[in-house]
């Protein structure tokens, strides 16, 4: 039966095990791999060159109408955002806003026939970086509203219906945010407590045809970015499972200004402080079930569906922040003299600086090449989303790092300070704190890392998941062994050579710099840390998704193997069109040196770190058993609870709730 809207039940958070989070979490992802996977191949030791090479390229009505919105778009950075005023006011100006709006930089990404602009992900992406480096808040202003709100989900999952009624709406005059964390709620949806329970109106349907009645909906959502003005929010609920409704975590578009509808609070961050990001409670909220999103159950899957594209956002506006460092440390370094000689042209600088103008070509490699492909829509690109996002957020976080300690104590300094005393006011420290956030937002870099090897592993789950698998039945190991035995009897003998050993492979990327001899390394390698997860396999079986570090650093291969691959594919094709070739192959051979390096460091590590002995010396910190370490200091912590009360019911504090028109 389902619950009536005037005898409310109150949402209890559900009690999961760690197998039944895996489950929930398992039961979400995509299962099957329709279309190929250059990153996936890669992990499986098969370099796939010809998956992105010729680097694929946008059709020139679709570059003409991205070039063209860029123009106007950077006049309007350069005339109307004032990065300062932000960054001081801790707060976007409603002008600004409102000109976005009527810019269409908020309908990028809808489809013109719904008033949007129709860009393809490579001039999103491009117009992301350019926004970001004016203000990263604006950035992820629009970047919250169209990867991962309202527009994305409906594009992929929404009713002709619902894309007619609340596309237009996010074209051009509404604000949209995803609502799926919550206080004691992370990367762990298996416990998510905020409920969505079904009114029926008396009548029971189908758990097909839920097209009638309402949801009420109550709970608890907190850091939910552009919370505090949105008018549309995406929000992921439980639905009780009942008669007529298969239940689950579901996902639902809900009107920010309906009933019951409080934003507590408006967050603040170390860095973004312009970010309107805000702790929102539901109580008794009805929502039309027309507002839901696919089917009950189907949330947290639309979720990774939406974040598989989405995810490139971030890694965009990394792109722009590595530019802009490199840009501002040729600058100072070259103005800035000490023992007399531009620092630039001492070692210990200028290491750095070769670091960040290597890595920033890389960068903007990996994500043109994802998002072509991903406007392209012939390969599936889950992992390499993945694999942009973690990489894009660790390298530029080092890259700003860099920067600071070229500019010494004035990267410290804040930028209105050395405006005050007449110098160029440089924001060095706010990149900084600005980017810290990415290796958080939209899955933190440990949990990226269990996400892409768990794709990368795939394969071998598929064929012997079942061996390691202790609710499996005695037949049904037989099975798996079976047809493990026919995989790897085919597999393994392919990762023993492979045309990396041939001198002569690749050589149409030897113009003057040779860059055949990376790709060369990247399939050697790649073979190399096949085997290396094949034997980890054997080795720890079922224990292996337990082996966090070892498969943090096997993705961390990973990821340094598909840069330096779209880096020799990005210069060779610049070189192609004439476009800075001769530079691009510097860059392009420079990087991939830098990353050999890391790669090899890394396999050291896979075998040879402390991974066992620091697992024991956390259960001692734990247990207290090092407490007296800590004497000696005070805590400046305030009181309260470590997470706060997320309890359903009515709201207490005052609606800060803001919308913007």
């Amino acid at each position: 039966m389902s619950a009536s809207p005037e005898t409310p039940t109150t949402p209890s958070r559900p009690t999961v095990t760690e197998r039944e989070a895996r489950q929930v979490a398992e039961a979400a992802r995509e299962q099957h791999w329709r279309k190929p996977s250059f990153a996936k191949e890669l992990f499986l030791g098969r370099f796939r060159l010809d998956l992105i090479h010729p680097h694929p390229l946008p059709a020139d009505d679709d570059a003409q109408r991205g070039e063209e919105f860029l123009a106007k778009l950077r006049d309007f950075c350069e005339t109307k955002i004032d990065g300062a005023r932000i960054e001081r006011d801790a707060r976007i100006p409603d002008e600004v806003i409102t000109g976005l709006k009527e810019l269409g930089a908020f309908g990028m990404k809808i489809d013109t026939k719904y008033g949007g602009l129709g860009l393809t992900q490579v001039y999103y992406n491009k117009a992301l970086a350019l926004v970001g480096s004016a203000n990263p808040s604006i950035g992820a202003l629009l970047s919250a509203h169209q990867s991962i709100g309202v527009p994305q989900p409906l594009k992929l999952f929404g009713t002709q219906e619902q894309k007619e009624k609340f596309l237009p709406r996010c074209a051009r005059t509404d604000i949209s945010a995803f609502l799926l964390t919550e206080p004691d709620v992370g990367s762990d949806p298996a416990r998510l407590a905020t409920t969505a329970v079904p009114d029926d109106g008396g009548t029971s349907r189908s758990s097909g045809a839920e097209s009638g009645g309402d949801y009420i909906l109550d709970g608890v959502k907190l850091w939910t970015t552009n919370g505090v003005v949105a008018d549309l929010l995406v929000v992921m609920a439980r639905v009780p499972k009942s008669e007529g409704h298969r239940g689950g975590i579901t996902a639902f578009v809900v009107e920010a200004a309906s009933e019951g509808i409080t934003v507590e609070n408006r967050n603040a961050f170390m860095g973004l402080r312009g970010l309107e990001n805000g702790v929102t409670r539901f109580h008794r909220v009805r929502v039309p079930a027309a507002n839901r999103i696919g089917e009950e159950g189907q949330g947290l899957k639309i979720a990774l569906t939406t974040l598989n594209t989405g995810r490139l956002s971030l890694p965009a506006m990394c792109v722009g922040a590595g530019k802009w460092c490199l840009k501002i440390a040729r600058e100072w370094s070259a103005a800035r003299e000490q023992w007399g000689k531009p620092v630039a042209l001492h070692e210990a600088v200028g290491s750095k600086i070769a670091f960040i103008a290597a890595t920033t070509f890389a960068l903007e490699a990996v994500v043109d090449l994802s998002s072509q492909m991903a406007d392209e829509d012939r390969n599936d690109i889950r992992i390499e989303a993945a694999l942009a996002k973690l990489y894009g957020s660790e390298m530029a976080w080092l890259m700003a790092d860099e920067l600071v300690q070229i500019r010494g104590g004035r990267g410290f300094e804040t930028a209105d300070s050395l405006r005050a005393r007449g110098e160029r006011a440089v924001p060095a420290e706010q990149m900084l704190r600005d980017l810290r956030i990415n290796r958080i937002f939209e899955g933190s870099t440990e949990i990226m890392h269990l996400l892409i090897a768990r794709e990368a592993v795939d394969a071998h789950l598929s064929v012997a998941g079942d061996l390691i698998d202790p609710d499996k039945s005695l037949g049904d190991k037989a099975r798996a062994g079976a047809n493990a035995g026919v995989f790897y009897a085919k597999w393994l003998p392919k990762l023993v050579a492979g045309p990396g050993q041939l001198p002569g492979t690749f050589g149409e990327f030897k113009h003057g710099i040779d860059l055949s001899t990376h790709l060369r390394y990247v399939e050697r390698t790649s073979r190399k840390l096949a085997r290396s997860t094949f034997y980890a396999m054997s080795r720890w079986q079922g224990r292996m998704e337990t082996k966090q570090g070892f498969l943090g650093r096997i993705v961390d291969i990973g990821a340094e193997l598909f840069a330096m691959s779209a880096a020799c594919v990005r210069a060779e094709l610049l070189r192609s069109r004439g476009e800075n070739g001769r530079e691009a192959y510097q860059l392009a051979d420079a990087f991939c040196r830098q990353a050999r390096i890391r790669v090899e460091e890394l396999f050291g590590r896979l075998w040879t770190n402390t991974d066992d002995l620091d697992s024991k010396l956390v259960k001692g910190v734990l247990s207290g058993a090092y407490e007296w370490l800590e004497q000696g200091v005070v805590d400046p912590s305030g009181d309260g609870p470590w997470i706060a009360d997320a309890i359903p019911g009515p709201s207490t504090k005052e609606n800060v709730h803001r919308p913007i028109r």
